[in-house]
């Protein structure tokens, strides 16, 4: 099964990133087909330094191989080095109705958070689709919050067949509900844009900082703690499995725990946990990552040629042979 899946290169990657998607890769790479690539055009609706731009997509590409992506078993590369994704958004474009797309949440949901509105940020459920059609993607691993961009693809490859014929695969989404949402040191989903993550790579100081500042209640010390809605359960029970998962309730239930304390073994425990990583990502150099980016290209490109030429003879801009 051919498996799809990108993230933005919108800086620092954070836990949130890494249990609610590169961990699922690591895992897919191992079982499927694995297509895994950066959205550096996603990120144009937010990041307007060109600098800054290139330094991220570099820096997620070199996070990616620390973490354990293979570019062996997967086809790994970033976006914009197979320009046919854009050629394909514009065939979807015209299939797409606006209504569709006034009704995508993320849309809505970025402009009462004051993102300012533009073309590129109402049309990025149709690059989202083009992503996934255009190499036979067959299952996409993704968050809730992305769940209905990808029925958009599904939708837009059901009208493209009917329209012109049958051309795309009919791509399956796959959610891992007990991940679907990971909360930031505030309580709220873990992003970069409310600045509430826990970075994979931060220096140590930092990222004691950071966890020692996860929102908690004011429940006494003498009292059981509240373990639904609770971030720094949820963000511990990340890193445990399911028995220790069911013992840190009981320990949360349990009158005396004291939140520092949790916080305190919470850092050490992630620390610890990334530590590996941190050794290989020391070891990977700008020149490894773009040697990976340009064979992964063109493993990209060789599929992707497939399905926009399918795409320009059923829509009748190929005229000639």
């Amino acid at each position: 099964m051919r498996v799809l899946s990108g993230i933005q290169p919108s800086g620092s990657l954070h836990i949130g990133n890494y249990f609610g998607m590169m961990k699922r890769m690591i895992t897919y790479q191992e079982q499927h087909e694995l297509f895994c690539m950066i959205v550096n055009f996603h990120a144009l609706t937010s990041q307007f330094d060109a600098v800054r731009l290139r330094e991220q997509t570099l820096e997620a590409v070199v996070d990616f191989l620390a973490l354990g992506l293979d570019p062996a078993q997967a086809v790994f590369w970033v976006q914009s080095d197979v320009p046919e994704v854009l050629e394909l958004t514009w065939y979807l474009s015209n299939i797409t109705g606006i209504g569709l797309l006034e009704r995508c949440h993320s849309y809505k949901d970025k402009l009462a958070k004051g993102i300012p509105a533009s073309h590129g940020l109402f049309s990025y459920p149709v690059l989202m689709a083009a992503d996934i059609l255009l190499y036979g993607s067959e299952l996409i691993p993704v968050g809730k919050d992305q769940k209905q961009h990808v029925e958009v693809a599904r939708d837009l490859a059901l009208r493209f067949n009917n329209t012109y014929g049958e051309t795309f695969i009919i791509p399956e989404v796959a959610i891992e509900t007990e991940l679907a949402t990971i909360p930031g040191i505030d309580g709220q989903k873990m992003s970069k844009s409310y600045g509430n993550t826990i970075e994979i790579f931060a220096d140590e100081q930092t990222l004691k900082q950071k966890v020692m500042s996860i929102k908690t209640d004011s429940t006494p010390v003498d009292q059981p703690k509240p373990i639904v809605g609770n971030p720094l359960l949820d963000l511990y029970s990340l890193f445990l499995d399911k028995k220790e998962q069911v013992e840190l309730k009981e320990r949360f239930l349990t009158p005396g725990l004291k939140y520092g304390q949790v916080k305190k073994e919470l850092f050490g425990v992630i620390w610890d946990y990334f530590a590996p990583y941190r050794a290989q990502r020391a070891a990977i150099t700008t020149n490894d990552a773009l040697a990976v980016l340009k064979t992964g290209a063109q493993k990209a490109r060789e599929v992707a040629r497939i399905y926009v030429e399918k795409a320009r003879q059923r829509v009748g801009v190929k005229y000639q042979d």
